[in-house]
Formats: structure tokens, sequence, C-alpha cells
């Protein structure tokens, strides 16, 4: 079967782009209490053509967003937590071999 679902892919997949991430939640959030700030005052007209989900849902997203940022937050904090780990990791490995490669030319250098 030529071209089906199946086939293995032609390339790579690219890396994930990283960005900003906490600031753009926080961002879309911020937008989304002010759409509800701003449709709350016509409460009565959404009501009265039967759009008052508008105004919930941009409630909805906003409490959502919340959510999103203590999220983002976390994930964040935990790649930069990983980030040091690794470096320190990859630091201690380097002064560890520089001590075996120092202790192998002191002891090419006594015989």
């Amino acid at each position: 079967m030529t071209g089906s679902l199946m086939s293995p892919p032609r390339h790579e997949a690219p890396e994930p782009l990283e960005g900003p991430v906490v600031g753009t939640v926080t961002g879309g959030t911020i937008i989304w209490f002010v759409l509800f700030l701003v449709q709350l005052p016509f409460y009565g007209w959404y009501s009265e053509h039967g759009h008052a989900w508008w105004i919930w849902t941009c409630l909805a997203g906003g409490g959502l967003g919340l959510i999103g940022v203590w999220y983002v937050r976390g994930r964040d904090a935990a790649i930069k937590r990983a980030s040091t780990a690794a470096a320190e990791k990859a630091e201690a490995g380097r002064h560890a071999e520089e001590s075996v490669n120092g202790a192998d030319n002191d002891d090419a250098a006594k015989s």
C-alpha cells in the first residue's frame, strides 16, 4: 500500500520551539480577564441576544490561564534545575578528569 499512514518518516522532527512561555501564558490570561471585565457591563444585552456564554467563556479562559501560569512556572523552574544539575555534574566530571590526569602526570614525572 503506497503512501499509507504506516510509512516511516522521511526526516526527523524538528526540536520544539522554546520562548518566553511564562510571559506568553500570563499575557493571554490577562487578555481573557480584560475581555471578561469589558463585556460584564453589557451582560443584559448579551443575555437578551443569547450570547451570555461569551462572558463566561472569557472568565473560564482567565481561570484556566491561571492554572496554565502555575503549570508553566513550575515547568520553567524544573528545566532550570535540570540544566543547573547537568552543569554541576559536567563541572564535577571535568574536575575529576583533571585530577586523574594530573595524578598520571605526577606518576610519570616521578618515574
